[in-house]
């Protein structure tokens, strides 16, 4: 027997909230970069990411505030990992070698809008689990529902005005010459 409730549960639930937790490291930081990169060329852009960038960092807090009230471990290596993946994401190929990329912004808006679609998963996760863990406050995770909705409406809303930044940029650049040889 177990000298705990829930010993395997927290086991397994440990390894996906410290996943969650490397993924919400890395939302953080690049949304962080992506208002930054943003505020000179678009400080529209950014002052929309700032708030929200905000809000993932918030979120991540209290994703480590659950880890601490399930007693959950956090596994700094993961942390670590996730704070590698996302500097290794800046190195992607955009069509630019020294600049950003008229995409750059759109592409990073849509690996955000992934982010918060993972955490609400999660969040939605950790709330089916209320019944059986009276560690988890139903009430705390709806409110962080519903602000990772909201995330979501103004990425989505971001996103798309950045498709028409974006696409503008390329069709009013006048069409290469097609060469008939």
């Amino acid at each position: 027997m177990h000298d705990r409730p829930y010993q395997t549960d927290t086991d397994l639930l440990g390894i996906y909230l410290n996943d969650h937790l490397a993924g919400a490291t890395l939302a953080v930081d690049r949304a962080r970069l992506l208002a930054e990169a943003e505020a000179e060329r678009d400080p529209a852009l950014a002052d929309a990411v700032r708030p929200v960038a905000d809000e993932i960092a918030e979120d991540r807090a209290s994703l480590l505030t659950i880890m601490r009230s399930l007693e959950v471990p956090v596994r700094r290596y993961k942390i670590v990992a996730g704070r590698l993946a996302e500097r290794a994401g800046r190195l992607k190929a955009n069509g630019r070698l020294v600049r950003r990329s008229p995409l750059s912004a759109m592409l990073e808006l849509e690996l955000l809008r992934l982010g918060v679609e993972g955490k609400a998963a999660g969040w939605r996760t950790l709330h089916r689990l209320t019944g059986a863990d009276p560690r988890l406050d139903p009430g705390h995770l709806d409110a962080l529902l519903e602000r990772a909705q909201r995330q979501l409406d103004t990425l989505e809303e971001l996103r798309l005005r950045q498709i028409k930044q974006t696409f503008r940029q390329t069709a009013d650049r006048p069409a290469p010459q097609e060469s008939h040889s």
